[in-house]
């Protein structure tokens, strides 16, 4: 903590070079998203098979996992409760009946003693997948906008507003092209991580601006690159403590908290790391784009001769 208090780090300066990174990162999300003809979307939104199994003896969900996996089914849920056992997975066959004949058969090879049964067996459509799709789209329509009018109102400024939002699409468009890079699945799950990755990010980008508002304040003498630049190096600890703790956390998920929480987990480690570049060399530099070449604008018209 003490290191970093005595950092003096001229970040503005160097914001061209961090901008090249936002634009060669967001420039690979395009690339991958048409190199792998768009998302994996889960059965969340395309469609599946809704199957719910029961069993005589209660059987391990990991095992139950491997059966499903080993009958070819790639794309799956699972969820359970008791002796009973609910799968969504992708319409892989022709008929729900060949579906159901191949999930039996998998499970009777490998539990044999245990009487499985069939309860109910369903194709739920794309309609519920658009219509999740839609709802995620308006989810992160209305948390932008909230957050610009928060920020806006809570800084006084629309441009440090519009900065933010800028920042915290540019974390999540960044993590949705790791995301499709790794080849998992878009579905509720990644929703959720890419919502709670925003919330990461205008956290820490709030950080930043609350600074910068206070030496403002204080620091009225001082040039604009100054402020900008202390404010940074004097939050710089805070936001590296905080990053690594949240860091650590999700890394912790990724290896160890097994396949469920795994893209959720993924999508959190790549954001902690891109919610805290966004703030430092995103946001920042673009409020201090913004002010500079308005002042220069205002310059030019009280030094421009009247007719």
């Amino acid at each position: 903590m003490q290191f970093f208090r005595c950092m003096d780090i001229d970040f503005i300066k160097n914001r061209y070079k961090s901008f090249l990174v936002s634009v060669f990162l967001l420039l690979m999300t395009a690339f991958v998203l048409i190199y792998r003809e768009g998302p994996n979307y889960g059965i969340d939104f395309t469609g599946g098979i809704f199957m719910q199994i029961s069993f005589q003896d209660k059987v391990k969900l990991q095992d139950f996992r491997e059966v499903i996996r080993g009958s070819g089914i790639s794309s799956f849920e699972l969820q359970s409760s008791d002796n009973i056992v609910i799968l969504k997975a992708k319409k892989s066959l022709e008929s729900i009946e060949e579906f159901e004949k191949l999930v039996k058969n998998s499970i009777e090879l490998k539990f044999p003693s245990n009487v499985v049964k069939i309860e109910k067996a369903e194709y739920v459509g794309t309609t519920v997948g658009k219509h999740l799709l839609k709802q995620a789209v308006y989810a992160f329509l209305f948390a932008f906008l909230g957050m610009v009018v928060y920020i806006a109102f809570r800084f006084r400024s629309g441009l440090w507003g519009i900065a933010s939002v800028i920042g915290i699409l540019h974390d999540v468009i960044i993590c949705f092209g790791f995301l499709v890079l790794a080849n998992k699945e878009a579905n509720m799950t990644a929703i959720a991580a890419l919502l709670t990755v925003a919330g990461y990010s205008i956290n820490d980008t709030i950080v930043l601006f609350d600074r910068m508002k206070e030496n403002l304040k204080v620091m009225v003498k001082e040039s604009f690159l100054t402020i900008i630049n202390k404010s940074i190096n004097e939050v710089l600890a805070r936001s590296i403590v905080t990053s690594l703790a949240v860091l650590i956390i999700a890394s912790s998920l990724f290896f160890l908290g097994g396949e469920v929480i795994h893209t959720f987990a993924y999508i959190m480690i790549i954001g902690t790391i891109v919610g805290v570049f966004s703030s430092i060399f995103v946001c920042a530099p673009l409020v201090y784009e913004w002010e500079i070449r308005k002042n220069r604008r205002l310059k030019k018209s009280t030094l421009k001769p009247k007719q």
